[in-house]
């Protein structure tokens, strides 16, 4: 028998990764109370349509006069924006205002805005947080229609990968190997949520389009990795056939651990040098995906094949 046996640990494997599915729920129960949020996740300025204007300060990274949130948000309340075209000025008292970089950027999420009202705002701005390099500045602004087509077409894509995974694992395996697997897809895809629930509620963190990419990569990375175990637990059914099923799972896992764990560091390598260096755009995709595949590595071992023989003998 192998010195590592995950059936001596299962009990407390599923414990936690209970726990951690109730937190997740919880946080997407809450955030869909919330009536500024209003949805499992508080989402971004993709799926809601609205103007997006990250302000880069004109000064040296150490001289730039200290800056804050809140005093974002005070001086944009108490902004008028002009009209446009007889439609009323979108109000600011709502603003999602992130600073960045010592002070230097400042990330602000708004309601939809004309040109004219932009070049307002920034007017306003700017006895605040000083001069604003222009070669920095960046608007973007997508509409409501387009927001909507953004979240319809991610909730599509989502569905359609998952029901694709779960047809696959279903005419690879039995009953039993395919439930488990997609039970871990569900585990892996949920606390990911779950986290991301809770980090809007408590930072005001936003979910986009990247953000349902990262959960159809977290899905298949899952999947793949708990395929691994299953095919090493069938290979090995002739020749050890004398041991009970939950010591089978122990040599499959054993023999099959090194191989997930290299998998695993090799793959988020690249995601920590994205959540070092690869800037705010791609920051919480690569948060996204490093709780995914954290998570997914942990399914693929505790997670499935110690519920195997328990579903087994059913």
């Amino acid at each position: 028998m192998p010195a590592f046996r995950i059936s001596r640990i299962r009990r407390q494997g599923w414990l936690v990764s209970g726990l951690a599915v109730l937190l997740s729920l919880l946080g997407m129960a809450l955030c869909w109370s919330n009536p500024q949020i209003g949805a499992p996740l508080r989402p971004g300025l993709d799926f809601t349509g609205g103007t997006q204007i990250q302000i880069e300060r004109s000064c040296p990274a150490q001289s730039c006069a200290s800056l804050g949130a809140d005093a974002v948000r005070e001086r944009l309340s108490g902004l008028t924006l002009p009209e446009v075209a007889g439609q009323p000025a979108p109000r600011l008292g709502n603003v999602t205002v992130q600073v960045l970089d010592e002070g230097r950027s400042v990330d602000l999420r708004l309601p939809d805005l004309e040109p004219e009202q932009t070049q307002a705002l920034l007017a306003g701005l700017e006895p605040l947080i000083g001069q604003v390099n222009p070669e920095q500045l960046s608007v973007n602004t997508i509409g409501p229609t387009l927001g909507s087509q953004l979240l319809k077409g991610s909730l599509v894509s989502l569905l359609v990968s998952f029901a694709a995974i779960a047809a696959y694992i279903s005419f690879r395996y039995d009953g039993v190997f395919a439930g488990l697997a997609l039970l871990c897809l569900l585990h892996d895809v949920l606390i990911t949520c779950g986290a991301f629930a809770w980090l809007g509620l408590l930072r005001g963190t936003e979910v986009d389009s990247l953000f349902a990419v990262a959960l159809i990569t977290v899905a298949g990375y899952s999947v793949n990795d708990t395929v691994v175990v299953f095919d090493r637990i069938r290979e090995q059914k002739r020749s050890l056939q004398g041991m009970s099923l939950s010591d089978q799972v122990d040599v499959a896992v054993a023999a099959t651990l090194t191989r997930s764990l290299y998998t695993s560091l090799t793959t988020l390598l690249p995601l920590i040098a994205l959540l070092l260096f690869g800037g705010s755009s791609l920051f919480w995709f690569a948060v996204a995906l490093t709780i995914g595949i954290a998570v997914g590595s942990w399914s693929s071992i505790g997670i499935a094949p110690t519920l195997l023989p328990l579903l087994a003998r059913r």
